[in-house]
């Protein structure tokens, strides 16, 4: 790493790409901070910075299956809106599965891991939180439908096991926007302050907040709410709002939020929701403000802390080491049959099976999140396909109906390249021979178009085809979750022929 004198300002967003939901805590002049992942496994990326402004993944906190079952997920379903708190010399990542277990939490003592098994929380609902009291108590609010109507629920838990030890309570309902969700408890100078999200996490998102004296309230909400939108505003950062609070190491305050960059209008965007960062300034009565006045810009004053840098990966990686980068996820529980580094070493080898692009199952997939506007990404496949169906390739992936792929296929006896772009129900594909051998596929990705090449010689590239960046946004394909662009492999009959991918390389052009 390299420490400097802070920087004048810092750019929008801190951690580019789909990264939503985000949540943070300090511990002495360190900062942890986690987000979403949906269907992608490992799941709950946790980052570390010194400076608020200069992140780096160090782990994740779900690695397991058995942390995180996800075989009856959908893509946009299984992990929702963790949170992460420090108490007592533990980390605690409090989350819902909502195609599993519901809500749970694990904890740690090395914000890197591992991490304990789950602990269940009978409270139900989504966007679970924890406060730790001075007094010892530790309260469990959670967004849910319960015997008093749709809002923010909260109960005290046992924390070594769990245990509900009081009934849920329904404790704030929120200020007339639509989904109440994502709350936060803090204890600020004797009062309790009531974080959340309106509006939907679309474009009229919002953060509004309430406080009262007591943790069960009644709670006051903010006469200058919300606190942080752009609904209705002319910004380049869209549905700004799920935002959680932390007061830095030189008493400053800061809020990380989630928010979305559409490449055009009517606005649509493709790398999905991603972590903003904001600083906080509280008015005369003791009420936070996000931002400036609630809105935020693409560049800002930064924190007055001195600026941490870490080192900055390679963009290339050649499957040299024993085990994937941080980077590298999955789709739902990889079958351990279907991918290995050891099998050829240097390569990254996957086999298909049934499982294709198509399915709602855990194809033969290894991807990474497409992180900006602008790129050149590349990989050197080295696939025989033995029998018609078996195929392997990059695709740039936003769901099972919706994605764009470059493969090496067999049809009707004949090693081919395909080019195939999958647009809810239709569907394009155009075909062409494939010499023997590796070949290195490509994609440049544009803001508003993705091209794709082939390089069978050295001095050889052809442009195959190219799909709009749009048809692959949240606006046209629905979810979640953003763009990941992915090695994979299928085979129509079972386990496919080896197919080895020696390297994989992925240059950022601009934000």
């Amino acid at each position: 790493m390299e420490t400097t004198c802070s920087t004048a300002t810092y750019s929008n967003p801190v951690i580019p790409g789909f990264y939503p939901d985000p949540s943070i805590c300090r511990v002495g002049d360190d900062y942890y901070l986690v987000t979403s992942t949906f269907a992608y496994f490992p799941g709950v990326p946790i980052f570390h910075s010194k400076d608020l402004v200069n992140w780096r993944q160090i782990g994740h906190c779900l690695t397991t299956e058995q942390q995180l079952p996800l075989a009856n997920a959908w893509l946009s379903g299984g992990i929702y809106a963790p949170t992460i708190r420090y108490h007592d010399g533990w980390f605690y990542m409090v989350t819902t599965n909502v195609s599993g277990v519901g809500n749970f939490y694990v904890r740690s003592q090395r914000p890197e891991g591992p991490w304990s098994e789950m602990i269940p929380v009978v409270q139900g609902g989504i966007d679970p939180s924890l406060l730790f009291d001075e007094d010892g108590s530790v309260y469990f609010q959670s967004t849910y439908s319960g015997n008093e109507g749709y809002g923010i629920y909260q109960c005290e838990i046992d924390i070594a096991t769990g245990t509900m030890l009081t009934v849920s309570r329904l404790i704030w309902r929120g200020t007339g926007g639509a989904h109440a969700e994502a709350p936060h408890l803090y204890k600020i100078n004797g009062l309790y302050y009531l974080l959340i999200a309106e509006g939907g996490t679309e474009y009229g998102h919002m953060a509004t907040i309430a406080r009262s004296d007591a943790p069960y309230g009644p709670y006051e909400p903010c006469p200058h709410n919300p606190i942080l939108s752009h609904r209705s505003r002319k910004n380049s950062i869209q549905a700004t709002g799920h935002a959680d609070l932390v007061q830095a190491h030189d008493g400053s305050w800061w809020a990380v939020f989630l928010g979305v960059r559409p490449v055009s209008y009517p606005y649509r965007h493709h790398l999905g929701r991603e972590t903003f960062l904001a600083p906080v300034s509280w008015t005369a009565d003791g009420w936070p403000i996000i931002g400036n006045g609630g809105s935020v810009e693409s560049v800002m004053d930064a924190p007055q802390l001195s600026e941490v840098r870490w080192q900055t990966h390679s963009t290339r990686d050649d499957f040299d080491d024993a085990t994937l980068g941080f980077d590298w996820v999955f789709l739902r529980n990889p079958n351990p049959l279907c991918w290995s580094l050891s099998e050829s070493p240097g390569n990254l080898v996957l086999r298909g099976n049934e499982a294709s692009l198509d399915d709602a199952g855990a194809p033969a997939f290894v991807g990474r999140r497409l992180r900006h506007w602008s790129s050149n990404i590349a990989a050197l496949l080295n696939f025989e396909p033995q029998q018609d169906g078996e195929e392997a390739g990059l695709t740039v992936f936003m769901n099972e109906n919706y994605h764009y792929d470059l493969a090496v296929t067999r049809k009707e006896g004949r090693k081919v390249i395909v080019f195939r772009r999958t647009v809810g129900s239709l569907r394009s594909e155009s075909t062409l021979v494939c010499l023997d051998g590796p070949v290195v596929l490509k994609i440049e990705a544009q803001p508003e178009w993705f091209h794709f090449k082939l390089q069978q010689h050295p001095s050889d590239v052809l442009e195959v085809g190219s799909g709009e960046s749009h048809l692959l946004s949240t606006e046209v394909a629905g979810g979640f979750t953003g763009v990941i662009i992915a090695m994979y492999a299928v085979c129509e009959t079972g386990q496919g022929s080896p197919a080895c991918f020696d390297w994989f390389e992925y240059e950022p052009l601009n934000g």
